[in-house]
């Protein structure tokens, strides 16, 4: 059975200052789908967006950002247990840090976690500790996070579900004509070296981030499938029927 890792950005689960409701329907329903046939993991975004809705903090202070997290985890927890116990499914929580993820001794404990929750048919929803993060000690963004632990949860494929539909040759915003590119086997190190273009308030990424996650992953021979988290159909057709008809798909392999 294949192990796969979903994240789900803010820009998705987001819908002006309250979380997106069908959208985050949709998406606990894609992994129920998903669990049939895979192992599957979540790293979702949408705790500071969730404190937001309970206590309107000036989100662009640190300690107020940390604080709306710190309000918003259980408010997100909450939700997606919910809309996952229609399906019988339990969810568990698993918060992380750069810390965690930066010794071997810590990475195997979060595996070890994670392969008993896996064990016992439990969807694991990962997010880092935003509440206690600092500057030194942060990994970054959920983009990044994700790949470090499709990586040290040996799972075999990242999905990243994102209002980025996929990587275009040029920018799609700038040129209408710019083509997707559905498959990449390398990324250059330029746009690797791009500031990151975050879209929504809540975000903090953009393709840049996306580009970093897969690049990592390619190193280690692991898949990445960038898709829109506002419209499923690519993720089901490649996921659930095994076709690939949008989106694009970093591999080091045949694809």
């Amino acid at each position: 059975m294949r192990r796969v890792v979903v994240k789900v950005g803010s820009a998705v689960l987001t819908q002006g200052d309250s979380i997106a409701k069908e959208r985050m329907k949709a998406l606990v329903e894609f992994l129920v789908e998903l669990k049939k046939e895979n192992e599957v993991l979540l790293v979702s975004s949408g705790a500071v967006a969730a404190g937001y809705t309970k206590v309107q903090l000036d989100r662009t202070i640190l300690k107020n950002k940390q604080a709306l997290a710190s309000i918003g985890q259980p408010v997100l927890m909450h939700k997606y247990a919910k809309e996952f116990q229609k399906h019988n499914i339990i969810t568990s929580q698993i918060l992380v840090t750069a810390a965690n993820l930066n010794k071997d001794e810590e990475t195997k404990k979060i595996k070890d976690t994670v392969d008993t929750l896996l064990g016992s048919g439990v969807i694991p929803i990962i997010n880092e500790n935003d509440a206690t993060a600092t500057e030194e000690l942060v990994v970054g963004d959920n983009d990044q996070l994700s790949a470090y632990m499709t990586k040290h949860t040996n799972s075999d494929l990242l999905i990243i579900l994102s209002d980025i539909d996929a990587y275009y040759d040029e920018d799609p915003h700038k040129n209408p004509n710019a083509k997707v590119q559905k498959i990449v086997k390398e990324i250059d190190e330029c746009a690797l070296s791009r500031e990151a273009t975050p879209h929504g308030t809540f975000a903090t990424g953009g393709i840049v981030t996306k580009l970093k996650a897969a690049s990592y992953l390619l190193k280690h021979n692991i898949d990445m499938f960038l898709s829109s988290g506002f419209d499923l159909s690519d993720a089901k057709s490649y996921m659930i029927d095994g076709k690939h008809i949008g989106g694009t798909l970093f591999t080091k392999g045949e694809a």
